[in-house]
């Protein structure tokens, strides 16, 4: 059987590691195969082209071929269109692609969600502050609604009551998005809930879920955090454990 080879194939880097003296391999997110790991041979020498290329948070079109779980990267090109982030943008990019290795599956494709993770990288390239904050909660948002992971948010997930706009709510990881009690110390209205299922129901949702997040992006953070981390079996992750040590310090 003839090799399978894949070329020019819109592609993130996620994570690199050793393999060798000489060579990577490299979990990248690509659009129409989903998160993949690719062997990058050689890339560690002076001499090679790849070197200054596979890193992440950059726009990248790659070739690659084989048969086995790990496929051998043939070729790679960068797309443009921003420069490398730093600071508190450039580790809220590496806390999206620690999401997304730990929650989407190998060579499951998820081409939406592609051009979303493509959206906020952009905007984490060039934006700080609340914007920076808002584009984290969208993005956190679409990714759980497109692995199946976000309840309803214009009804009561055990109840299927529809939620009352002045009253409020609270979304925990076992309960979906129930009334807020006494123990419950962040939450939503009723009426801000809804407004979030109706955008993410938009045909281009980032934008507008970008726009709905500004307003609430303080109490969502804690509530979308909790659930996240619950399906990444951690109690926290390493990224957001090591912003908060940089805060510390």
């Amino acid at each position: 059987m003839a090799t399978k080879r894949i070329s020019d194939e819109p592609a993130f880097v996620l994570h690199r590691y050793d393999w060798s003296e000489t060579s990577l391999i490299l979990e990248v997110f690509t659009r129409h195969h989903g998160r993949m790991a690719l062997v990058a041979k050689g890339v560690k020498r002076p001499s090679s082209s790849f070197r200054p290329i596979l890193l992440p948070l950059q726009p990248l079109h790659l070739a690659f071929g084989g048969d086995a779980e790990i496929k051998t990267l043939k070729a790679a090109e960068w797309q443009g269109g921003h420069v490398m982030p730093t600071g508190d943008a450039l580790m809220s990019g590496y806390y999206l692609s620690e999401l997304l290795l730990n929650l989407l599956a190998r060579e499951d494709p998820h081409p939406a969600l592609f051009d979303m993770y493509a959206s906020v990288v952009a905007v984490i390239a060039s934006e700080h502050g609340e914007v920076l904050e808002s584009a984290l909660r969208a993005f956190e948002l679409l990714l759980l609604r497109e692995i199946g992971l976000l309840p309803l948010l214009d009804a009561q997930t055990m109840t299927l009551l529809a939620l009352h706009p002045d009253e409020r709510y609270s979304l925990v990881p076992e309960g979906g998005l129930r009334q807020a009690g006494e123990a419950d110390r962040v939450s939503l209205s009723g009426a801000q809930w809804t407004a979030l299922q109706q955008v993410l129901g938009e045909r281009v949702p980032f934008t507008a879920v970008l726009r709905a997040c500004a307003e609430v992006a303080s109490e969502l953070k804690p509530q979308l955090r909790t659930l996240l981390n619950y399906h990444c079996g951690v109690s926290a992750l390493r990224t957001r454990q090591v912003m908060i040590d940089l805060q510390n310090l």
